[in-house]
């Protein structure tokens, strides 16, 4: 489609067969619309990953240690280069016009659409009643920007820094993004396009497992203030109940021991009416079958207390580390700092060969010194496209960088790349080349570490790379490249403070 934006496909997964249904399902419908395959981005979120997925050839695979499907996403978003990133959950199948759909969405996106969400659908039994997981299930028809099938403009991904790992589960993590990114004044669409969610296998207690996102409301509440849920267009659902029903239980509990026989009446009657009510309302509108009413009786017993203690231990406990909207490698420590040369080390003096025009950035000395106290390798990351054109030599940027070093500190690395644009090499920023070889040098993964510079190509090579980035603005930095990056600092210090702030 001639004007269509280019676009990635993004699937974390935890390794469940449904993948490769997916994956299958995505063929069909580029062979349906007589395109080839787009590219796609498969992120093992699993582990310890034994076992390799069973992935057809030309899959890009990222891994991301089990850290949870927001990091997921994370990994996936950094290392594409399209202008879109088009997630997909791996349980999901998409229609057989899901890819002409999907290109006609994001030819639709007007320059403030930050996302497009496609439509769900999830097949229910036409010979019975759903059970009680399958109608919740069914919610995902209904509920808004859940990345089932969701699509994201990077540079809107980039402007709030993309999900919040914090988030440790499948649950209420792309709400969060939805909101950060509406309060930065992006739109969010619905598209046309349709994918299907099929009801997977569950255990007899996936319900009770279910709970553990109270804990996420709690922390939603914390981010975005009372009025979250109405925004995010999320149900409060039986909470009060629940909370009702456990005091309850406990009064009754704690006076039966004591020995108030009509305290302990009163209390277990309101616990147990509450409790039968419950699950009258879970098992009316399912099968009825014996299967599924023991289920029910047995977690609508267990599911107000387990439901209360999430969300009670989240209210009590300390948020949880790192902040919205910061990658996660600036919340845990880095395993390296990668910097740009000109404009944030040392004053831009355009192609300089003169080791005597170098001079340092305020507080560089410094700022680099902090880093080194921690043990921090650090390594430099410069394009000098002046050897390419023939206005300097290599010996005369090494002499240069000799003089960096003399005033600056020692570093672990120098990476320079010495083509022009013309050359169309994978090592010029904003390519992820440098990034990759200072990573590989220095013997620690791309995802764990920092790029710090001053222009839109170094935050976009370390995007590129899988890494974060924290920009530095001169006057030099345009606007746009300013509103895009995802973290700033006003300067070389103050990103040093946002490195450390993820060692304590």
């Amino acid at each position: 489609m001639t004007g269509t934006p280019s676009y990635t496909v993004v699937i974390p997964t935890i390794g469940r067969p449904s993948l490769r249904v997916l994956l299958d399902s995505i063929a069909d419908s580029a062979a349906a619309a007589g395109r080839p395959v787009p590219q796609l981005v498969v992120v093992d979120d699993r582990r310890d990953p034994a076992v390799p997925l069973d992935l057809p050839a030309p899959v890009a695979v990222l891994r991301s240690g089990g850290r949870g499907p927001a990091a997921a996403r994370n990994a996936g978003w950094r290392a594409c280069r399209g202008d879109w990133v088009a997630f997909l959950d791996d349980d999901v199948q998409v229609s057989e016009t899901w890819l002409a759909d999907l290109e006609r969405d994001l030819a639709a996106a007007t320059a403030a659409t930050a996302a497009t969400q496609g439509q769900i659908e999830v097949p229910l039994p036409p010979d019975r009643r759903p059970t009680d997981f399958e109608r919740s299930t069914a919610g995902l028809a209904s509920a808004a920007w859940i990345t089932a099938d969701l699509a994201y403009r990077r540079t809107a991904l980039a402007d709030v820094g993309g999900f919040d790992e914090r988030f440790p589960r499948a649950f209420r993590e792309d709400a969060d993004l939805a909101l950060r990114l509406l309060d930065r004044g992006w739109q969010l669409c619905r598209g046309s396009r349709v994918s299907v969610h099929p009801v997977r296998p569950a255990g007899w207690w996936i319900s009770l497992r279910q709970q553990r996102g109270n804990a996420d409301d709690v922390l939603m509440r914390r981010i975005h203030g009372r009025s979250w849920r109405r925004r995010a267009e999320a149900s409060l659902g039986r909470r009060p109940q629940h909370l009702i029903g456990t005091a309850a239980g406990l009064v009754a509990l704690l006076t039966a021991l004591a020995g108030r026989r009509r305290a302990a009446g009163l209390a277990g009657g309101v616990w147990a009416g509450s409790t039968a009510e419950f699950c009258w309302r879970r098992i009316a509108p399912g099968p009825r079958d014996r299967t599924e009413v023991l289920r029910m009786i047995s977690t609508s017993i267990a599911i107000p207390p387990a439901a209360s203690w999430h969300w009670l231990r989240a209210w009590l406990s300390p948020p949880p580390a790192g902040r919205t909207g910061t990658p996660a490698v600036v919340a845990a420590r880095p395993a390296a700092v990668l910097l740009d040369r000109d404009g944030t080390l040392v004053r831009d003096v355009p192609y300089n060969g003169d080791p005597a025009a170098v001079a340092p950035m305020p507080g560089a000395r410094r700022a680099l010194d902090r880093l080194r106290a921690h043990g921090i390798p650090l390594a430099v990351i410069s394009n000098q496209s002046g050897i390419g054109r023939g206005l300097i030599s290599a010996e005369q940027v090494a002499a240069v960088n000799a003089r960096i070093e003399a005033l600056l500190g020692p570093f672990d690395g120098w990476f320079v790349c010495p083509h022009t644009d013309e050359a169309g090499c994978e090592c010029r920023k904003p390519a992820p080349g440098l990034v990759r070889q200072a990573a590989a040098r220095l013997g620690v993964p791309p995802a764990r570490c920092v790029v710090i510079g001053d222009i839109g190509s170094d935050v976009r090579s370390a995007a590129a790379a899988g890494a974060a980035s924290i920009l530095v603005p001169t006057e030099q930095t345009r606007e746009e490249e300013v509103a895009a990056a995802p973290l700033r600092a006003t300067d070389l210090g103050a990103a040093v403070d946002l490195v450390l702030a993820g060692l304590r």
